[in-house]
């Protein structure tokens, strides 16, 4: 089931329609970075192109769970300090 938020973006409001497994994931990204979930959406939606919105926030949860997993089996191995 799709959870829906809203958000102003370049002045305008929207809302973004996503599961709760990428909220949960862009939340903790905001988190970790120390900015709002607002914030970090913005981000997104500066660097997303012509990619639909919600496409590019599944896109970039998807990256860096994949990134944080490569940096945690690294460190595992002792190939990061």
């Amino acid at each position: 089931m799709l959870k829906k938020k809203s958000v102003l973006l370049a002045g305008h409001a929207t809302s973004i329609a996503l599961e709760p497994e990428f909220w949960a994931v862009l939340e903790g990204r905001a988190t970790r970075d120390g900015i709002s979930l607002a914030a970090l959406l913005k981000q997104i939606d500066a660097s997303r192109g012509r990619r639909p919105l919600a496409s590019a926030c599944r896109v970039a949860a998807l990256q860096w769970v994949t990134q944080t997993a490569h940096e945690k089996g690294q460190a595992a191995r002792g190939d990061l300090p």
